[in-house]
């Protein structure tokens, strides 16, 4: 007896026909000169970005990033651990981002903090009331974080009287896209107590998640293809809905890392967060 032969439908793209967000990626260097021209509205101010997230999420790598494609060379300033997992991050250092010049900067710095350890309660208290102090500029650059201590008004590196450029004027909460799915209860809450402390001081929290290239491999063939992706969009679905942060408040970025040379879509991504959380 004979038959039809059937054939079995093909799998289902991993990627939308159109972009769920666009980007303009010719743009890169109308975004570079936005970002090296900024000014805050105030004669002086220095606008602080404050980056903090769980232990190896890449804080310290999206600086490197930032500094690199600003200044046009490849810069590796902020310590990175190369172990999952573990933070290289123990002090509170302030990073000013070089542009043109040897002596001239950006008109705004991008502080590192130690990575979030869940392990105990009492360290996760002490994370949310050392990020606390900091957001209120109460921190000096060079404090080594203690997390089963958090910082004492007798501490040198305590600062009594912050500035308003001692002040931070931007928390960005930084997340790593493949361990969304992983994240425990505990790290959830700290999280979500951290963006409360800073809503209550009134200061925007933006996120951003990294390490898109490894939870899907069209973005790693091609970097374009991070709005279009499937996986993405659902883990950022994911984290909004877990931490609260809105969707048009979360950005995804490829660090430079294993990379030696520039890539400019790269370049243009990155440009396009900092842009955005400016």
């Amino acid at each position: 007896m004979g038959g039809r032969s059937s054939s079995s439908a093909p799998p289902p793209s991993p990627l939308f026909s159109k972009p769920w967000r666009t980007i303009n990626w010719e743009f890169k260097e109308r975004d570079l000169q936005y970002v090296k021209s900024y000014k805050p509205q105030t004669d002086g101010q220095q606008l602080r970005i404050l980056l903090h997230g769980p232990v190896g999420v890449g804080k310290s790598s999206f600086i490197n990033s930032v500094q690199s494609v600003v200044k046009g060379k490849m810069s590796k300033n902020a310590g990175v651990a190369n172990i999952s997992g573990s933070t290289q991050t123990r002090k509170y250092n302030t990073y000013m981002i070089q542009k043109d010049g040897q002596n001239t900067f950006c008109s705004f710095v991008l502080n590192d903090t130690m990575g979030l350890e869940c392990n105990t309660n009492r360290r996760r208290k002490v994370y949310v009331k050392d990020i606390k102090q900091a957001m209120k500029g109460r921190v000096r650059d060079g404090y080594t974080f203690n997390p089963e201590c958090k910082i004492s008004k007798e501490d040198p590196k305590y600062n009594p009287d912050p500035t308003a450029n001692d002040k931070v004027h931007v928390l960005v909460c930084v997340v790593d896209a493949s361990t969304v799915s992983q994240m425990s209860d505990k790290v959830i809450e700290t999280l979500q107590d951290i963006r409360e402390e800073a809503s209550d001081l009134g200061i925007p929290q933006v996120a951003i998640l990294t390490k898109i290239d490894l939870i899907c491999p069209e973005i790693k063939k091609d970097i374009k293809n991070v709005y279009r992706s499937k996986i993405l969009k659902k883990k950022m679905e994911e984290f909004s809905a877990a931490v609260g942060y809105p969707m048009n408040s979360i950005f995804p970025v490829k660090n430079y890392h294993e990379e030696t040379n520039f890539n400019s879509d790269i370049d243009s991504l990155i440009l396009s967060v900092v842009r955005d959380i400016i």
